[in-house]
């Protein structure tokens, strides 16, 4: 499972033109579920994002996470994100996890980043989206839970 995650100021996303899910600060989170995912690659990400020190403290320092300044997360499916590019010049997305079990693992990690108490706004599984960053820093963070 692969997290692009984005400090932001604000970020939304929309579907044919109607806002479906919007924060103020905190984190938009594109994530991209490959067949070999588990619930506990879910559990793994999710707890880690949260808890994840990039918000600056008093000092300016990356020391502070989402549940320390209570912030938003933007929660969006992206299978591109398990684009295989090594050949070619068109990516292969045949290790993206098929629609079936992506929705329930998608849908788990937002169950356990819910369990923060913190704001969790969605995106639509499959839909087309256009989401909108206001990327703060700019602070982009990529995690894969192959690399724990």
């Amino acid at each position: 499972m692969k997290a692009v995650v984005q400090r932001v100021k604000k970020a939304s996303v929309k579907i044919e033109g109607e806002i479906v899910g919007t924060i103020e600060k905190g984190f938009a989170i594109l994530l991209g579920i490959s067949e070999t995912d588990t619930e506990e690659d879910g559990k793994y990400l999710s707890e880690k994002i949260a808890n994840l020190r990039i918000f600056e403290d008093s000092q300016g320092k990356m020391n502070l996470s989402c549940l320390d300044i209570n912030g938003d997360f933007l929660v969006v499916s992206q299978f591109t994100l398990i684009a295989d590019c090594r050949r070619g010049r068109r990516p292969s997305f045949v290790e993206a996890a098929r629609p079936e079990k992506a929705i329930s693992l998608y849908e788990n990690f937002i169950s356990i980043l819910k369990q923060t108490g913190l704001k969790v706004e969605t995106g639509k599984f499959g839909a087309s989206m256009v989401v909108e960053i206001h990327n703060d820093g700019p602070v982009t963070i990529i995690l894969d839970s192959r690399e724990r």
